[in-house]
């Protein structure tokens, strides 16, 4: 009976993103089970229905550049001619409407969702397969990266999922893919004639494969970077000089491929195009040192930093077995007896923080001006991780003095407006089950008041960890 409620607390706080009044109760009667039946076979839940595309948002930003350019071109934002706007408020407004309200709902999704494993498998694979909001033209696109790309297949085979974000439009301008020319390609002497110099560009080749397959000890070298740069040249997007239904698209430039045979990590690719890059990604999504390198960070995310080998090996040989089916993936994580320890070693990032804390007291964010300050304050800015390889997961990097400071200052400011209408001890029990330590049980038993309580149980070992 015991194990089955600690179970059941683990099962909603480890697995998914925080307990919400009566989930731990729901899922006691089968955790795994509870778990494993947010295993779909469409993927992931969606934010937005109906949602703006890609392609439609990349529209906009056409449409922003071309204002930019006459506002320049007239030296000034008095330009007299009709239908001029103005190109800074537009770059506002993008940000404010598009990628604040992605973000948003992105929020609230986490808040609201009775299928918090489904979500945070969701979002493990968005942060593997990062696409940040540095540039004013990826912040636009990554909510819909995310639907498009990430969403539909996290549950379904990594070949498919691999191939969708590798050649999403936000990941070719994320990694200035887009541009990228083979230097012996026709585009190449076209533009050496002209007096300009192309340029390859390797960074979608290099993030491949050190961050989104094989990993950085996978055993490529730089020229196999090289040589898979030179088979992605081509892979672009649609244009102003595109058919209009081609703009913001994904597309195929032939002119720009580099032509010639590859040989990438040992195998070699004959001539082909755009089915030359498709055939290295298939093969190294397939590759036992990808399914090594994804299975460490799988276990690294749900379990603790440094996670049991047996795990990572359980979780390797599933991918194996089904040649990297993720749903198959993420049931041998919930069979596994390892993900199942009662040591909480997983340090909550600051946007699991805040979406658990919303769960917890039955709340949902309202819009991106509450989200941003805290975030930004906390150091994960929205949809903006610092490089490629994703935000970090570990306790350090999380856990500093001045980061629990700022945590318990917006525990306390939150604990303050939220309207508590439960006793908090009541509040605690539903939060984390068997996971409510004594201690922290009469601290907020003895609060002073029903805020005071709320911000003791947010700021407690137990919370704070999953």
């Amino acid at each position: 009976m015991a194990d089955r409620d600690l179970d059941a607390a683990i099962a909603v706080t480890r697995f998914g993103l925080g307990a919400r009044s009566g989930e731990i109760r729901g899922a006691r009667q089968d955790p795994r089970g509870f778990l494993k039946a947010q295993i779909h076979r469409e993927g992931a839940q969606q934010p937005q229905a109906g949602a703006e595309t890609a392609q439609q948002r990349l529209g906009e930003f056409r449409d922003y550049q071309q204002d930019r350019k006459a506002m320049k071109a007239a030296q000034g934002p008095n330009d007299p001619r009709p239908g001029h706007r103005d190109p800074v408020k537009m770059a506002q407004r993008m940000l404010r409407e598009d990628t604040g309200a992605d973000f948003t709902a992105r929020a609230r999704l986490g808040a609201l969702t009775p299928e918090g494993f489904r979500e945070r498998w969701a979002l493990f694979w968005a942060n593997h397969f990062t696409v940040s909001a540095t540039k004013l033209i990826t912040a636009t696109v990554v909510g819909p990266y995310e639907q498009e790309a990430i969403r539909p297949h996290v549950f379904g085979a990594f070949a498919q999922l691999l191939g969708a974000a590798e050649t999403h439009p936000a990941m070719l301008l994320y990694l200035d893919q887009a541009q990228s020319i083979g230097p012996g390609s026709p585009a190449a002497k076209y533009a050496r004639r002209a007096g300009r110099t192309p340029g390859l560009n390797e960074n979608l080749a290099r993030e491949i494969l050190e961050l989104h397959t094989v990993g950085v000890d996978g055993g490529y070298a730089q020229a196999d970077v090289t040589e898979f740069a030179r088979a992605l040249t081509g892979l672009s997007i649609g244009g102003l000089r595109e058919d209009p239904s081609r703009a913001g698209a994904p597309i195929f430039r032939p002119m720009a491929h580099e032509p010639g045979a590859r040989t990438v990590m040992g195998v070699r690719y004959p001539a082909g195009g755009r089915e030359q890059a498709g055939v290295i990604l298939a093969d190294l999504a397939q590759k036992p040192a990808t399914a090594r390198f994804i299975c460490g960070k799988i276990a690294r995310h749900f379990v603790a930093d440094t996670p049991p080998p047996v795990l990572v090996d359980r979780l390797e040989r599933r991918w194996l077995d089904t040649g990297g089916q993720l749903g198959e993936v993420a049931k041998a994580l919930i069979d596994a007896p390892e993900a199942w320890a009662p040591t909480q070693a997983k340090f909550k990032t600051p946007y699991e923080f805040l979406i658990s804390s919303w769960r917890a007291a039955g709340g949902v964010p309202r819009d991106i001006s509450v989200l941003a300050p805290t975030l930004n304050a906390m150091g994960q800015r929205a949809f903006s991780a610092p490089s490629p390889k994703g935000w970090p997961e570990d306790t350090a990097s999380w856990a500093g003095p001045d980061a629990i400071i700022k945590r318990m200052a917006w525990a306390q400011s939150f604990a303050a407006a939220a309207i508590v209408d439960r006793d908090p001890g009541r509040l605690a029990s539903e939060a984390l089950g068997a996971r409510l330590s004594a201690p922290t049980a009469t601290a907020i038993a003895r609060a002073e008041t029903r805020a005071e309580g709320l911000a003791l149980l947010l700021m407690s070992p137990e919370f704070q960890r999953r």
